[in-house]
């Protein structure tokens, strides 16, 4: 299955443990702006960490998925939720739109596209959480293991994972 494919399956797991640790760090940093970016070989972190604790809390975080806490893979804040949110409703909008023969019957059309893209936005709530957990994160984690936290500059930590 092409989400088992070497490449995808690295960037899924990473991104779960991005996630899980970005939940590790919100318990010490509260009302922080945080966020991250993964990839096959690691994750990037955005927020102004210390070292340390990046490198405390990716290890908490592996081993607490590893333990099988898989709902630290799903993150509210993912970028997942957020394309759900705004792809479904313009869609569903899109439809009934689409579906007028001339600008007048679009005009009569706009409540009804209104209505849709609502109902869009609501489907789209629950939507985002399933596509983390089947499509964009792995919470099985397999022999991951961290090979190094590098600090890149100022609020960007480097993740490597192997």
């Amino acid at each position: 299955m092409l989400l088992n494919l070497p490449l995808v399956l690295e960037t899924r797991r990473n991104h779960a443990l991005e996630h899980a640790t970005l939940h590790v760090l919100a318990g010490k940093y509260r009302n922080q702006t945080m966020a991250g970016h993964s990839n096959p070989s690691g994750f990037f972190l955005l927020g102004d960490f210390r070292t340390e604790d990046v490198n405390s809390a990716a290890a908490e975080a592996l081993a607490r998925l590893k333990a099988g806490e898989s709902g630290l893979a799903i993150h509210p804040g993912c970028g997942t939720n957020l394309a759900a949110a705004a792809l479904l409703p313009a869609t569903f909008a899109w439809a009934p739109l689409r579906a007028a023969k001339s600008t007048r019957w679009r005009l009569l059309l706009i409540p009804f596209a209104l209505a849709f893209a609502l109902f869009g936005y609501f489907l789209s709530q629950p939507l985002g959480p399933w596509l983390q957990r089947h499509i964009t994160t792995e919470a099985d984690l397999g022999d991951m293991q961290i090979a190094d936290v590098v600090f890149v500059r100022k609020g960007v930590h480097r993740v490597v994972t192997r």
